[in-house]
């Protein structure tokens, strides 16, 4: 991933008076995998809809593979989109479907007949070349879209949350199947999801958006270990981030959080207001009386066989995840303790990282 194959430069994106796309600066190295992540609304659809060129840009610069594209046509950016509907011809079987755009281009039957051989034998679809679409699983449709526009060797590969209508374990396995197909056929791939584990596990570079602005970028472990922001690292992680205002101590080097103090490992200006955040897997339980402990009692407890949730009482809240079934019930008092380079800290006013472990 030597070059850029999608750049993005200082672009802006107006429906009326509304702001969808605020300043985006994106580059897009070639043979990159891309996640666009964030809530509903962020601006991530929109900015993938502006680089297929379904969307044109109010302002800025796009450009693929070094050419200006801001007014060139969808069919001339030679870009391939996936969708969240499979939007397969139900008349046609998997072959046609695989080879419809190239017989609409005047490709020959016998070319189309070779590439529709090998491209199923890339997705896996070898043997259901004649079936019809409604004779497919959920996976199978969406392996026959993906086949789709691999048969066109386009420059990139365009993904509109296209998991979103399969059931929570077909997702597991296509989320693998697509990253391993990014692999094999060494594609450019931008992906939008409103999930952040399929941007974590699947891609090389995470951007996270909110109201149309890039909050964060780049590579998954540095977001989940050094978030920019309050939003970025609640976003980022499952179960997401505990937050619980704070005051640094007298000694500077601590904060005192829910009448216990908890040491840092960097030095501040006392009494100075805070937000602490704590991941509820970094959290340990403990004695309620050791040192640093934060005391609390256990408003329930939800055991999923390979971990178990607790959630505290009082506000707010906390959630905290330990491995296995837990012997602890709600009701009881117990202590939490946390490494001091796993706690974050967050301007109680701007929401901006202090610090970042």
């Amino acid at each position: 991933m030597t070059s850029s194959q999608i750049r993005i430069e200082k672009v802006d994106k107006h429906y009326g008076a509304f702001h969808a796309l605020k300043g985006i600066d994106l580059d897009i190295p070639k043979g990159g995998f891309v996640a666009l992540v964030g809530p509903s609304g962020c601006g991530k659809s929109t900015l993938l809809r502006t680089i297929a060129g379904l969307e044109k840009i109010t302002s800025g610069d796009m450009w693929i593979e070094d050419k200006l594209v801001n007014t060139l046509a969808p069919r001339h950016r030679d870009l391939a989109m996936v969708f969240q509907s499979y939007a397969l011809y139900p008349h046609m079987n998997v072959r046609d479907n695989l080879t419809y755009a190239l017989r609409l281009k005047g490709v020959s039957k016998a070319e189309r007949a070779k590439r529709a051989e090998e491209v199923a034998a890339v997705i896996g679809l070898e043997s259901l070349l004649d079936r019809f679409p409604r004779a497919l699983s959920g996976g199978q449709r969406q392996r026959v879209a993906m086949g789709r526009a691999i048969i066109r060797s386009p420059k990139a590969f365009l993904f509109d949350e296209p998991l979103s209508n399969l059931d929570a374990a077909l997702r597991v396995r296509m989320r693998k199947e697509i990253r391993a197909l990014h692999d094999r056929i060494g594609a450019t791939s931008v992906y939008v999801t409103h999930d952040q584990i399929e941007a974590m596990t699947m891609a090389d570079h995470v951007v996270v958006m909110r109201a149309g602005v890039i909050e964060q970028q780049g590579a998954p472990l540095d977001l989940y270990e050094r978030p920019a922001n309050q939003f970025v690292a609640g976003f980022i992680g499952s179960p997401a981030m505990n937050f619980a205002p704070g005051v640094v101590a007298e000694n500077g080097t601590s904060v005192r959080l829910l009448d216990a103090e908890i040491p840092i490992d960097l030095a501040m200006q006392p009494g100075r207001d805070v937000i602490v955040g704590l991941r509820p897997e970094h959290i340990t339980v403990t004695d309620p009386q050791s040192k640093g402990a934060v005391p609390v009692t256990i408003s329930a407890v939800e055991a999923t066989g390979s971990s178990s949730y607790l959630f505290t009482d009082g506000d707010p809240e906390l959630v905290l995840v330990t491995n296995g079934t837990s012997p602890l019930e709600a009701g009881e008092t117990i202590g939490l303790s946390v490494e001091p380079d796993q706690v974050h800290l967050f301007d109680s006013q701007t929401q901006v990282a202090l610090r970042s472990t």
